[in-house]
């Protein structure tokens, strides 16, 4: 407070920029601070292990390359339906569950170090109680206050027996400290026994309507009855159809261990499962004759495998049968899930609608634009490991309402993916521009491939910050946010896919998609930029108040 008679000096009141804070810390962008080594420490599994199915499809997409064009815009036609299909279905609860899984297990461990300390405690009261020195173990031990002193308690008793006494307290103290600290329980997460379930569920009906509307929907994609791509896209859907529970179990128990900061079990599954599928290719597919049949059945076993090495993983952690029904996270789930479902729908038909002009275009087109979206979503999808650690990281520093690491690491993180993107647009027009040949020797799938590369390798930059951009919003759990932009980028991404792929076809579709994306990174960057929402915090104002206030 001021003196009497003195005045009050104005107040100074400094506003924080937002945008600034996608330049903060920007020097220690290549250190390895704790900040930085904690992200590569999630991210670099992770990206690995998203990586590893892309992969396999490329090499499944080598394979089927070598038995024709027809097989192969057959087969990219397929695979458009049934990754959309299952985006539909487990990319919003992959998304909740890790954010759910991540704030569920921090307040858990925030919560059991209160009766730790409170075991510490009692075991160091214990402990003074006992004011004594043992001869032969030189250890010093203090009586509860008010107890008897050293003589007193010998006249009590002989010295041999106090000795064994205090000897027996100790260690009955010294092994109760040791249980408190170092036994470990399963976790009570009930975030992951709700994803198990709902995932198992949504597998099974995945399969039913894949294999119950699967013509209908090739129909649509463009894939007519008297198209030759019909059958082998039909027998390769209805197959994958099949595996469609084994992917979303496995993908919404990778969603728990992320959820968990643990990527690395992630990885090894599904490089396991993955190494599995390359090498039942070729049996399948040449050795028996099988064709694309022998490509759709690899990747279900493999699918299936991955799913029991994480289901078996994550018994050992969680106690994954809930006390009752009431423990389940049901209505949480299927709140934000909604939200979530409504973003993806809009996402998911910009690209398969995409898919579906491409296949209108005829054989040739259609067997380039599926080698062209592989080629596009694999070396995106790098920048997912980072966006998973993002959104682990800032859904935990959001619970514990530290808002400086949640500001440190979401400006890390984009400054990481922005230089990622640019290493990718060079890696993958130069990879395209002298390796197209590895995919197919059909000159005229070839020469489409060329003609796409300008897109997809410029849109590299913008492809990675809007992927790592859904993982910081997740992390904050600004679901809504995320929903609503979405639908507004789809709904003036498929007018422009609709106008130009009638006035520029092939070049006309790639173009739409690079408008999609730059749309999708935009959002993301206004999110942060404005300081609205859970980013309110950027905005805070500082008051600077002159001497005598």
């Amino acid at each position: 407070m001021a003196k009497d008679g003195e005045q009050l000096a104005p107040m100074k009141i400094k506003w924080k920029l937002p945008l600034l804070v996608f330049f903060k810390d920007i020097r220690l962008l290549f250190k390895l601070d704790p900040i930085g080594s904690e992200i590569l420490q999630i991210a670099l599994p992770a990206a690995l292990a998203l990586a590893a199915d892309p992969i396999a499809s490329l090499i499944d997409t080598v394979f089927i390359g070598h038995l024709g064009p027809v097989q192969l815009a057959a087969v990219g036609v397929a695979i458009a339906i049934f990754n959309q299909a299952s985006k539909v279905t487990i990319f919003p609860l992959v998304s909740i569950t890790t954010s759910f899984v991540a704030e569920e297990d921090t307040i858990e461990s925030l919560n059991s170090k209160l009766p730790e300390q409170e075991d510490s405690k009692k075991i160091s009261a214990h402990n003074n109680g006992i004011k004594t020195l043992l001869p032969e173990d030189d250890v010093l031990v203090n009586l509860e206050k008010g107890s008897a002193s050293k003589s007193e308690r010998k006249e009590s008793m002989p010295e041999e027996d106090f000795k064994t006494t205090a000897c027996k307290s100790l260690t009955v103290t010294i092994s109760s400290a040791k249980k408190v600290k170092f036994q470990k329980e399963k976790r009570h997460i009930p975030s992951a026994s709700t994803a198990l379930l709902l995932g198992a569920v949504l597998g099974i009906l995945q399969t039913l309507f894949l294999v119950l509307l699967g013509k209908p929907i090739l129909g649509f994609m463009g894939v007519k009855a008297d198209s030759p791509m019909l059958n082998p896209a039909q027998r390769y859907l209805t197959l994958r159809a099949l595996g469609a529970p084994a992917v979303l179990l496995s993908l919404a128990m990778q969603g728990v261990f992320r959820g968990f900061k643990d990527t690395r079990t992630p990885l090894y599954a599904t490089v396991a499962g993955d190494l599995m599928n390359v090498i039942l290719d070729p049996i399948l597919i040449f050795v028996c004759h099988l064709g694309v049949s022998g490509a759709a059945i690899a990747h279900v076993l493999s699918q299936y495998f991955i799913s029991l090495i994480l289901l078996l993983k994550l018994m050992k952690k969680v106690d994954l049968l809930p006390p009752s029904a009431k423990d389940l996270q049901l209505g949480r789930f299927l709140k934000s899930g909604f939200l979530l479902l409504t973003r993806v729908i809009a996402v998911t038909f910009c690209v398969t609608l995409a898919a579906s002009m491409a296949a209108r275009l005829g054989t040739t087109p259609m067997a380039a634009f599926q080698i062209c979206l592989q080629v596009w979503m694999t070396s995106s999808l790098l920048a997912d490991g980072l966006a998973v650690a993002a959104q682990a990281i800032l859904a935990c520093a959001f619970a514990e309402k530290d808002y400086e690491k949640a500001k440190a690491v979401a400006a890390r993180v984009l400054q990481m993916t922005f230089v990622m993107g640019l290493g990718l647009a060079v890696v993958v027009g130069l990879g395209l521009l002298f390796g197209s040949g590895i995919f197919t020797k059909d000159k005229g799938v070839r020469h489409f491939i060329i003609v796409a590369i300008p897109f997809i390798a410029a849109t590299q930059p913008i492809n990675v910050l809007a992927f790592v951009f859904d993982g910081v919003n997740f992390g904050a759990s600004d679901f809504a946010y995320s929903a609503y932009s979405m639908v507004i980028v789809s709904a003036v991404s498929i007018g422009s896919l609709c106008f130009l792929s009638k006035s520029h076809g092939f070049v006309g579709i790639w173009t739409a998609l690079t408008i999609y994306m730059g749309l999708r990174a935009f959002v993301g960057v206004w999110r942060m930029a404005s300081g609205t929402g859970p980013w309110r915090f950027l905005r805070g104002r500082s008051l600077q108040v002159a001497e005598g206030v």
